[in-house]
């Protein structure tokens, strides 16, 4: 089936609402494609807008990295040396009844683990008790935008030990803020955004709410309905786990960056040493662990490849995907389902991006599979 036509039945089939698919090289886009309404009487479109979530994740990274290249910090950093208030979280060793039972951690976290998901913070999503936690202690949730939010969570593990995806970029960003002295947003637009001309790419939609795309989520019969779901806007501060809204465009000009080994039409953001570095396996012998969903009616149970890690920026794939993927591919997606990857030995980068929930429910990964699959028969 050719790419557009994969896009096409994806809508009529009602497996997502709408959808804009974008691929490009290292020289330029070579594909790009929409299907749909992206909201009531506008057609999706190359230029509409997305919150993308975790996808702010990449860029959040990038962002250490680019302080990591220039020898302010490295990954090896404690955390706590820039941030001291690190050192006020507990890891939660179980309960006795509804009270936590909190212990300090037996190890350091590094900017390394926090980048790899690897400091022990987990979401609530994706964790019983850190949904427990939050509840009995009243603590405000990251997505509320509160600074006290970041401070809400305990570890459910000693840092360096397991995975667990949390908010660990989310401190990255205040340690990132702590270095260089700009807020994360005027950092990202002054070393990121600006020099890669991602004029659709921000921390407020303000500008760009005209082409913003409506949030769907399926219900119990099948169908699609609206849903409220957004970063929290004029924040405390700004979550580099999740503040973000882009393009697929402004998103592909950041993942040919990466395919470029760390500049783009002549503006260098990253070393090529720096890349290297960012999109090697960072998770020193530990592995991706399968996140298994506590909230169904927002995001399915998270299956990657046995052999998946993390680099310091995004999850690595580490062995060929028959038909799809190779080895030292970098991906990651958004909650509402914006989806990247970057396959550096088929000089490729892609995006397939709705507004839908549950995250990688079955129909969506069935149209993510399509995609891939088409793009690679393309090559």
């Amino acid at each position: 089936m050719s790419v557009e036509n994969v896009l096409k039945s994806a809508v009529e089939n009602n497996d997502v609402p709408f959808v804009v698919a974008m691929a490009g090289n290292a020289a330029g886009i070579t594909y790009s494609g929409a299907a749909g309404d992206a909201a009531q009487d506008r057609a999706a479109a190359e230029d509409t807008v997305f919150r993308i979530f975790s996808m702010t994740k990449a860029i959040g990274s990038t962002a250490a990295m680019i302080l990591i290249d220039q020898g302010k910090v490295s990954m090896d950093t404690p955390v706590a040396e820039i941030l001291p208030q690190w050192n006020e979280l507990q890891v939660l060793d179980g309960w006795n009844g509804d009270e936590p039972i909190l212990r300090a951690p037996k190890t350091t976290a590094t900017l390394r683990h926090l980048s790899t998901h690897t400091s022990g913070l987990n979401y609530e999503f994706w964790s019983a008790d850190i949904g427990k936690y939050l509840e009995t202690t009243g603590n405000p949730s990251i997505l509320s935008g509160l600074k006290a939010g970041l401070h809400s969570y305990p570890l459910l593990n000693d840092p360096g030990t397991k995975w667990g995806y949390g908010t660990g970029i989310d401190w990255l960003g205040q340690v990132v803020e702590a270095v260089d002295g700009r807020r994360i947003d005027a950092f990202c637009q002054e070393e990121i955004f600006t020099p890669l001309g991602m004029t659709d790419t921000a921390f407020e939609p303000d500008r760009l709410s005209e082409r913003l795309a409506d949030v769907k989520i399926r219900g119990e019969d099948g169908s699609f309905a609206p849903f409220e779901l957004a970063p929290p806007p004029q924040p405390e501060f700004y979550g580099m786990g999740h503040a973000l809204y882009s393009t697929a465009p402004d998103y592909m000009r950041f993942l040919r960056m990466v395919l470029n080994a760390g500049e783009l039409e002549g503006h260098r953001i990253i070393s090529e040493a720096g890349i290297a570095a960012m999109t090697a396996d960072q998770m020193q012998g530990k592995r991706f662990e399968t996140m298994i969903s506590i909230a169904p009616p927002l995001t399915a149970d998270v299956v990657l490849p046995e052999d998946t890690t993390h680099s310091f920026a995004f999850v690595r794939t580490n062995s060929d995907q028959d038909g799809k993927r190779h080895a030292g591919t970098q991906s990651w997606a958004g909650v509402c389902n914006t989806h990247f990857w970057i396959d550096p030995k088929a000089d490729l980068a892609a995006v397939i991006m709705t507004q839908s929930l549950p995250f990688v429910e079955p129909p969506l990964l069935k149209t993510y599979d399509a995609y891939e699959r088409a793009l690679y028969a393309s090559l």
